[in-house]
């Protein structure tokens, strides 16, 4: 279906733009496939064919729809692309350089494979790069990156937007294949999309039927359009996805135009179009050959002998994109000054949220003491954080249908849901809602809220919440946010075998171990009110860092030692003690447990010393003589954790672990099953020290205990 196109920049019709320069079309297709070619043949790898099928989709969105700005590449309104079928990658570099972004030189576009360490064209999309919104690659994962950043713009313009002012009103596209329509979290993110109808959004489907295995049809044989109209989308058919702009720019626009659904585009392509395995399962991943390649050329009327060619006709194709871009910026800036005179409240604080900036004053929203009656440090973590985001508007709370039990439900707060939506339980809400039901689908709440960071750096700051062992479902999302450097807060509770008799499928053993080991993540185990307010200061203030704040759901003691300037300093000394004869290690919910060895210990005449280790990274952030004076290495130390004991052998020469998986018990009734109460414990260390006394171990021997 024909409809009006307006172009990016000005608001009017491009149709005699796109006519004015259609006589171009065919010479800019065939240089962008040709380039593809060769800068795969290059380095004799890559992944040629679904950028080579996908040329004329870039020459619709880059040319003549999207708003973006390539000299200002962090334009705060602009439109945001996501590549989530990132092999193709080069489909978006080499559209990154003929725009005019001024880091992605020439030189730059032919490092793709090359041994570069200061390459701008790795093999998939990264975020550090220009142009760049999202680090894609595990498929699947930038479908549901695009979800967050169309409502991350969504809340905003809920928040700011007054009429005549739209501030933000970008759209997401984001670019997708055949596998990404497979992956779990791809589509549990676009059924949740259509649920919320986010008409802002448009998934554009690169529909050449090829896998690495073979053809789709291996696999996959629904009907996908049936499929996105049942989730609550609109369907745009393009016949001719390799030749026809016209029809392609028509439906990008009439996406754009979409008021009460987003829009799924499906494009027929054909996989390495021209080459000698065109639409097979050879072209996706591998080099063409320098034959194959040559023959090409040759079949398109170029050189074949000449390599890496854009003529001055392609060059000038594109040209006047930068200065169209320059004045989407400054459009935008004087219509920010004027909305700032106009509601210079709202002004400062828009400004303060494009800055990424939270209140000055977050940290005075926190208790500074708890009541000491016991306390689940779940239910700590919303007295230490409900009045935080009741105040700072940029935390987007949202939860794995576990409201109960997560206790990150504060006064007066909105959920964030299409404004039209009346449902049966009678919980309701509006664009502007900052607390968001994700429902059954942990792996796609990590990874929107991926995409929520990344729509500009901290001016949402996403939390998300679910049981520890569910961030399991979750967890390629939160390893892709530590990747990223993006701030996000995964709540985690039900974090100990104490949590009880939902049993092993619920106790965690082994996932600590996991966390702890991910690169730039933050996983916080505090032990009483106390730490969860220190875990909580540590996680906002991680700007570049995503946390994990593990709490439990029992009850815990409220212990006198806890500080929670300590626990930014990752492990600190509960109880010193001189000439002491061993370290206990306590951490998380058995953190008063090594409080109550130490005591039992006393009493047979065994001196120990206590400290509180609640977070390994926070640790080894500290100076040397910090993490001595902390250790005392030399001194036995043994740690009391009912986790897998990967890792602690770096800081005890001994512990108390779990290397099975859990048992459907009461809380309690599980810790005595599994050995930790106080009189056995106590046991286990001091017949440990007797054998240490008879050199039974090695020097930095390591003893399950």
């Amino acid at each position: 279906m024909a409809v009006g196109i307006v172009n990016g920049s000005s608001g009017k019709s491009a149709l005699p733009l796109l006519r004015e320069k259609s006589k171009d079309h065919d010479l800019v297709l065939k240089t962008f496939r040709m380039l593809i070619a060769d800068l795969c043949q290059q380095f004799g790898g890559g992944h040629p064919g679904g950028a080579i099928g996908m040329a004329a989709i870039g020459v619709a969105l880059w040319r003549y729809v999207m708003r973006y700005a390539p000299h200002t590449p962090d334009y705060f309104n602009r439109d945001r692309f996501v590549l989530s079928n990132g092999h193709t990658c080069l489909f978006q570099y080499t559209f990154l350089h003929l725009t005019g972004y001024k880091a992605m030189t020439f030189e730059q576009l032919k490092s793709y494979h090359s041994d570069r360490t200061d390459a701008l064209c790795p093999g998939h999309p990264e975020i550090e790069h220009d142009g760049i919104e999202v680090t894609t690659g595990p498929l699947g994962q930038g479908v549901a990156n695009a979800v967050g950043l169309a409502m991350a713009t969504k809340n905003l313009a809920a928040k700011f937007n007054q009429p005549g002012y739209d501030l933000v009103n970008n759209h997401t596209w984001c670019m997708i294949g055949d596998a990404c329509l497979q992956e779990g979290v791809g589509l549990e993110a676009i059924s949740f999309a259509g649920h919320l109808k986010l008409n802002n959004l448009t998934v554009i489907y690169d529909n050449n039927q090829i896998t690495c295995d073979g053809s789709v049809d291996l696999t996959n044989t629904e009907d996908i359009n049936a499929k996105m109209r049942a989730s609550g989308w609109d369907v745009i058919d393009v016949e001719d996805g390799c030749f026809d702009i016209e029809g392609l720019v028509q439906a990008l626009e009439r996406a754009r135009a979409a008021t009460d659904k987003p829009t799924f585009i499906n494009v027929r392509t054909v996989i390495g179009l021209g080459s000698n395995v065109a639409g097979q399962a050879a072209a996706h991943g591998a080099a063409f050959g320098a034959p194959n390649v040559a023959q090409m050329k040759k079949d398109v009327g170029f050189n074949p002998d000449e390599l890496f060619v854009i003529g001055e006709t392609v060059r000038n194709f594109f040209q006047d994109l930068p200065t169209r871009g320059e004045s989407l910026v400054q459009e935008w800036k004087d219509l920010v000054q004027k909305y700032t005179a106009d509601f210079p409240e709202l002004g400062a604080e828009f400004q303060r949220r494009v800055n990424g900036e939270l209140p000055s004053n977050w940290k005075e929203l926190i208790p500074t003491s708890f009541p000491d009656k016991p306390t689940a440090s779940r239910a700590a973590s919303g007295l230490v954080f409900n009045p935080i985001a009741k105040e700072c508007e940029s935390f987007m709370v949202g939860t794995a249908d576990l409201s109960p039990s997560v206790n990150m439900i504060w006064p007066g707060k909105v959920d964030f849901q299409h404004p039209d939506l009346r449902t049966t339980c009678g919980i309701n809400g509006d664009y502007s809602g900052r607390y968001i039901h994700y429902g059954v689908r942990e792996h796609a709440m990590g990874a929107i809220s991926n995409g929520l960071a990344a729509y500009a750096p901290n001016t949402i700051v996403p939390v998300t919440s679910s049981f520890f062992m569910f961030y399991l479902y979750a967890a390629p999302a939160v390893r892709m946010g530590a990747l990223q450097h993006l701030q996000i807060i995964h709540v985690a509770t039900h974090d100990s075998i104490g949590m009880g008799e939902d049993g092993p499928t619920h106790q965690p053993i082994e996932l600590a171990a996991l966390y702890r080991a991910m690169p730039n993540l933050l996983y916080i185990r505090p032990g009483d009110s106390e730490e969860t307010a220190g875990a909580w200061i540590a996680a906002i203030e991680a700007k570049k860092t995503p946390s994990i704040i593990s709490t439990s759901r029992h009850t815990l003691p409220q212990l006198k030692q806890t500080r929670r300037d300590g626990v930014l300093r990752g492990a600190y000394v509960l109880e010193e003690a001189e000439d002491a004869a061993v370290t206990l290690i306590g951490v998380g919910a058995e953190l008063s447990f090594a409080l109550d060895v130490a005591k039992q210990l006393k009493e047979k005449g065994i001196v120990a010393r206590v400290i509180s280790f609640p977070s390994q990274r926070l640790f080894e952030r500290q100076s040397l003589e910090y993490k001595r004076s902390v250790l005392k290495r030399g001194t036995p130390a043994v740690v009391i954790e009912p986790y897998a004991p990967n890792g602690w052998e770096r800081y005890a020469t001994a512990g108390v672990s779990i290397q099975r998986f859990g048992h459907s018990l009461p809380g309690k009734a599980a810790y005595k099953y599994f050995g930790y109460e106080i009189d056995v414990l106590t046991g286990k260390v001091s017949d440990y020290l007797d054998r240490v006394a008879k050199d039974e171990f090695l020097q930095g021997e390591y003893v399950d205990l």
